[in-house]
């Protein structure tokens, strides 16, 4: 967040948010075991100063805006929209994503040298903190959110989203644009659930929010397992493509180091068959081993062995 004095802008740094992934898995979970802890998965989302008329001369923040986009692994592009802007998708704050770093340079090295190194490229096995330390902006993961008024957002109509739409095609194509109202939002926040639910029912709308969340957190390749029991029911965020002894080192290390197996599940098993007893008896609970590939929303249990002690 930043405030405003003439023409200088001030960074606030203690603006920054964990908010809760949405997932449907994760709430069935809950509602079945009952647990005493919950812990879903979360986004980081910390808001930073926006660029400025003049940037480039050293306006606001100037280059100094360029260090604080380093530290992002992926960017929420805010525009508003307004009657009396030609070009309201030229008012810009950003919402940095921060999310897991991974290295792949000799893949981004190749990519620089080729000069083919941008978003357009989409090659996501780019490491996004070999990309940070470069400062390659353009090669960040971008979400274009474009905030209407409420009136607008309700009836599905403003005459800025095609124009705004249309340049995106044009400048970074296959990027997301998520139209959302912050008033509207707002409001939701401010009803009790059952008031919300009933109004958006009522009214046939739907909280833009879910979907900027899911997509910022697609945006960052990530993705979750599972562990679930009557303890605790929570969520572990790894990078796609993580193997089975890398995903059991998320917990701790001494399972990664002495991992043994992994006993795993899917959701949809688990769900289908009714318990874990169930998706056994099924034959839908399965034994693997180093080389297996997490899959988002496995439920796993990890057993391990260090110093010759067995535990699962």
């Amino acid at each position: 967040m930043s405030t405003g004095k003439g023409d200088k802008i001030v960074r606030n740094l203690a603006v920054s948010v964990k908010v809760p992934v949405p997932d449907a898995r994760y709430d069935y979970l809950c509602e079945f075991h009952k647990p005493a802890s919950k812990v879903p998965a979360f986004l980081n989302v910390t808001d930073i100063a926006g660029l400025v008329k003049g940037a480039a001369e050293g306006q606001g923040l100037g280059n100094a805006f360029l260090s604080h986009i380093k530290a992002c692994d992926a960017l929420f592009h805010l525009t508003r929209t307004s009657s009396t802007s030609k070009a309201a998708y030229d008012k810009l704050e950003k919402l940095a994503v921060r999310g897991r770093r991974q290295k792949a340079q000799a893949r981004v090295r190749h990519h620089l040298q080729s000069r083919s190194c941008s978003r357009r490229t989409r090659a996501r096995a780019l490491s996004i903190e070999v990309l940070n330390k470069h400062l390659l902006i353009s090669s960040k993961p971008m979400i274009y959110l474009v905030n209407l008024s409420e009136k607008d957002y309700i009836r599905r109509k403003n005459k800025w989203l095609v124009k705004i739409k249309e340049w995106i095609d044009a400048n970074d194509p296959g990027a997301i644009c998520i139209p959302f109202s912050g008033v509207f939002e707002l409001k939701l926040a401010e009803m009790e659930p059952e008031e919300r639910a009933n109004y958006l029912k009522e009214n046939n709308l739907t909280s833009a929010l879910d979907k900027i969340i899911l997509q910022g957190y697609k945006a960052l390749q990530l993705q979750y397992f599972f562990t679930a029991g009557p303890d605790e029911v929570k969520a572990w965020t790894i990078q796609k493509g993580t193997k089975a002894p890398q995903a059991a080192g998320k917990i701790h290390t001494d399972f990664e180091r002495g991992f043994v197996m992994a006993e795993v599940m899917k959701f949809d098993d688990f769900k289908e068959e009714g318990s874990e007893a169930g998706a056994k008896a099924a034959g839908k609970y399965h034994q693997r081993g180093r080389t297996y590939v997490v899959e988002d929303g496995d439920i796993i249990f990890f057993k391990f062995n260090t110093g010759g002690l067995k535990k699962k």
